[in-house]
C-alpha cells in the first residue's frame, strides 16, 4: 500500500478525481510469495480492489512461445470486483491470461451482476493476433457486457540486449488497448504504439443485450451449474 506504485496510482486518482485500474505490478506478501497484482483506487484515493492474476501463464507453444509464470509467481486466490458507481455498476477485474477463463468471467457476472469486466494484459506476439480481440469479444458476448483491455505498448528487442539468454529474455507485447461491446463488436482500439483510447460506453447496451436475448434466464440448473470454489 506504500510501494512507489502505489503511492503513484493513489495520488493519480485523488489529483485527477477519477477511479484508476492500476495495470498490473508485482507484489510481496508477508510470506515472500510474489504475486501479479492490480490495484483500483477511487477518486478519493481510497482503495477499491485489489486483484491477484489467478491463472498463471505457463505455455508452450511449438514454434511460438515458452513461457513459466509458475516458476516466479504464485497464483490468487479470489474473485475481484468493485462498484465504480452509477452509470457503470460493478465492475469485474482479471489479468492478462485470466481472459482465456470464460468460467472466472461468469462466475464474476453470476456473483456480481458486471456490467463492465477489466483485463490489463500483455499478450504477446504469438497469441495477441490469433486470440487477443477473439477473446475480449466471446467475454463480452458470453457476459453481456463491455469488455475493456488495456495493454503496454510494443517495444522492439534491442539486438545488443544483454537478457538475451538470461531467464528473462526481451518480451514483445501485441498492444492494441480495446474496448468491445456487448453484441461482440469493437467499439475503440488502437495499434501496437504508445497512445491513449479515449470512448464513452453506452451502458443501456448492457441492459438491451440482455434484455433482448435473456440468456442469464434461460441456463440449464439441472444440467450444468458454476459454483464458487471460495469458502
Amino acid at each position: 500500500e506504500n510501494s512507489p506504485s502505489a503511492t503513484l496510482l493513489r495520488e493519480a486518482a485523488r489529483e485527477w478525481g477519477m477511479t484508476i485500474v492500476g495495470g498490473s505490478i508485482p507484489e510481496v506478501d508477508d510470506e515472500g510469495k510474489l504475486y501479479n497484482t492490480c490495484l483500483v483506487y477511487d477518486k478519493t484515493g481510497t482503495l477499491l480492489a485489489k486483484h491477484r492474476k489467478v491463472h498463471l501463464f505457463d505455455i508452450n507453444v511449438p514454434g511460438g512461445i515458452t513461457f513459466r509464470e509458475s516458476d516466479t509467481l504464485s497464483p490468487g486466490t479470489t474473485l475481484t470486483a468493485f462498484d465504480a458507481g452509477e452509470p457503470f455498476g460493478m465492475v469485474g477485474l482479471g489479468i492478462c491470461y485470466d481472459i482465456r477463463f470464460p468460467e472466472y468471467a461468469l462466475l464474476l457476472n453470476q456473483k456480481y451482476q458486471c456490467q463492465l469486466l477489466i483485463y490489463p494484459g500483455a499478450f504477446n506476439m504469438t497469441t495477441g493476433p490469433a486470440h487477443w480481440e477473439l477473446l475480449q469479444k466471446a467475454r463480452a458476448v458470453d457476459n453481456q457486457c463491455f469488455v475493456l483491455t488495456a495493454s503496454p505498448a510494443r517495444s522492439v528487442e534491442d539486438s545488443n540486449d544483454k537478457r538475451k539468454h538470461n531467464k528473462y529474455p526481451h518480451y514483445t507485447a501485441w498492444g492494441h488497448s480495446t474496448v468491445v461491446a456487448p453484441w461482440g463488436t469493437v467499439v475503440a482500439t488502437c495499434d501496437e504504439a504508445p497512445t491513449v483510447v479515449l470512448c464513452d460506453l453506452d451502458m443501456p447496451k448492457v441492459e438491451e443485450m440482455r434484455t433482448g436475448i435473456p440468456t442469464r434466464l434461460q441456463k440449464r440448473p439441472d444440467l450444468y451449474q458454476l459454483t464458487d470454489g471460495i469458502p
